[in-house]
């Protein structure tokens, strides 16, 4: 492929995956394949999409605060605790695969998104943010395991991330949007730590993904502030069901 069109295809697919994985989850099943098919083997390929994950995540961070949804400290919290999950993911990470697992995951997606959507609305309107006590250390233990998953393949952590935030503590879709991007953005330095330090990362075509998912992250944090919950959930049915399929046959 001629070199400035694979830039200008990275930086497009980097867009559109920036995006999904802002509103929803999900994005890194365009980006890996992208890699793969530029000629990444698959345990580079993984390593150099996190690139574009952290810089997706510091742009899409910036794009929330800027619309005045704030996470702080809560977000800090969970996000230590996925940093460390994330050093043990991202070693795992270096070759783990099974036509099991994805089928596993395709159901595990599936639940996720049909609780979310479909749980009682009063529940939801009625109670309030819980961010302390039980709450605040069950979502540290769970996100343990969130950044064990996603330092091991990043691809669909964002809906298990929002189960989470939404059902545990409460919040709504686009504020556990906001906390999740955080997160994302804070245990991503390990998993990128990792994956440089075993040399498993292309430098050159991370960066230039990073301009697109950057870019897809800070259009798509702001929007989603805009339109509210009801864009998100449909987002996330959407992505659910390619998820799934993709996953499950492919």
């Amino acid at each position: 492929m001629n070199s400035i069109v694979e830039i200008i295809v990275l930086i497009l697919v980097g867009f559109v995956a920036g995006t999904i994985n802002t509103i929803a989850g999900g994005g890194s099943l365009l980006s890996l394949p992208i890699l793969i098919f530029l000629g990444l083997p698959p345990g580079i390929a993984n390593g150099t999409n996190r690139i574009a994950i952290l810089f997706q995540n510091i742009f899409t961070t910036a794009g929330f605060k800027s619309k005045g949804v704030i996470t702080f400290p809560f977000s800090i919290y969970v996000g230590i605790s996925a940093l460390f999950g994330a050093i043990l993911g991202a070693q795992i990470a270096v070759d783990i695969k099974g036509e099991t697992f994805n089928k596993i995951l395709a159901i595990i997606m599936v639940l996720v998104v049909f609780f979310m959507v479909f749980k009682p609305k009063n529940k939801q309107l009625n109670l309030s943010e819980k961010t302390t006590g039980k709450s605040l250390w069950l979502s540290v233990f769970l996100f343990f395991f969130v950044g064990v998953y996603g330092g091991f393949i990043q691809a669909g952590v964002g809906f298990i991330m929002l189960l989470i935030l939404s059902s545990v503590n409460n919040f709504s879709l686009v504020k556990s949007n906001a906390i999740k991007v955080t997160v994302a953005l804070i245990y991503t330095f390990s998993a990128v730590a990792v994956f440089a330090y075993n040399d498993k990362i292309n430098w050159k075509l991370g960066l230039v993904l990073a301009i697109g998912n950057a870019a897809g992250g800070w259009f798509a944090s702001r929007w989603s502030v805009k339109k509210g919950d009801g864009l998100v959930k449909k987002f996330l049915v959407v992505m659910v069901i390619i998820m799934a399929i993709k996953l499950w046959f492919f």
